[in-house]
């Protein structure tokens, strides 16, 4: 297994697996809930080059036989059946899906019609629901008095327009999720130390959080970097699953980073582009 680097003053709430080659991060609160979930690595696959080599993904220029042989690897490893998977198709915006029994296998052994969602959410056991990463932060969400499991994918535009906020008004009116019951993990993503934007991205994130949020969220960079700030996306987000009304001991957040670990993890910014595509999944066990 790599020499991973885990951000500092971060508690350690990812737990590393390594079976049959495959590496995955779970997360400890969901861990304990039983549910199904898990991040990708670029470990233990088949693809090569700067995709190799767990690749997940249909859409970055890979040979297709060798991404399914990837997903059955990853699937076989965490403990899913792979051609039920549903797809997100993300175009970093706030819209969720609602997947049934009739949507299984949409995007990896069906042509899939669910367009332009970053946010999928089910209550049917055994339908694992995926979204794809190099950067962006995953969101995983678990409701065990409703039985619900989601996941959104959320960037720098699907965090500071609160897409998790979507996705708990969502779950509320489609099957009665009281936000206090939810279990979230916030997953392996950029860190701020990485991740540095304009000021007009910089701006958005002070008109969308409280003065005093903003101030744990964006930070000028040194006087050299005018007009450039750093951007806690992490943070960000925890401020988003909490100001909707989940718990904060009912929250895991990352201290793995992409961008730190590229060896390890696919991440757009590290690698110019030149990158495959991670995965993060959750399903209700059957």
């Amino acid at each position: 297994m790599k020499n991973i680097k885990y951000i500092p003053n971060k508690s350690n709430s990812t737990h590393i697996h390594s079976v049959n080659g495959v590496d995955y991060i779970t997360f400890d609160k969901l861990d304990k809930t039983g549910v199904v979930h898990a991040f990708s690595t670029r470990t233990g696959g088949v693809s090569e080059g700067y995709l190799g080599s767990m690749n997940l993904s249909f859409h970055r220029g890979d040979d297709p036989d060798k991404v399914m042989e990837n997903h059955q690897r990853f699937a076989k490893a965490v403990g899913y059946d792979h051609t039920k998977l549903v797809f997100s198709d993300q175009v970093h915006k706030t819209d969720i899906y609602k997947v049934t029994e009739a949507d299984a296998g949409k995007g990896i052994v069906r042509i899939s019609d669910i367009i332009g969602i970053d946010g999928l959410m089910t209550n049917v056991p055994g339908i694992p629901l995926m979204t794809f990463y190099a950067d962006c932060v995953p969101i995983y969400f678990y409701d065990p008095v409703r039985k619900v499991v989601a996941m959104n994918h959320s960037g720098w535009k699907g965090t500071v327009a609160k897409i998790s906020q979507c996705m708990i008004k969502r779950l509320g009116d489609e099957y009665g999720t009281d936000p206090t019951d939810l279990i979230c993990a916030i997953g392996p993503s950029i860190c701020k130390d990485c991740y540095e934007v304009s000021e007009d991205v910089a701006e958005q994130f002070k008109l969308a959080y409280t003065e005093q949020e903003a101030r744990e969220i964006v930070y000028p960079r040194e006087s050299q970097y005018k007009g450039k700030y750093l951007l806690d996306l992490h943070t960000a987000n925890y401020f988003n699953l909490v100001d909707a009304g989940v718990k904060p001991e009912n929250i895991d957040v990352t201290n793995i980073c992409t961008c730190c670990n590229s060896d390890w993890l696919f991440s757009h910014r590290a690698s110019k582009g030149l990158r495959g595509n991670l995965g993060a999944v959750i399903m209700l066990p059957e």
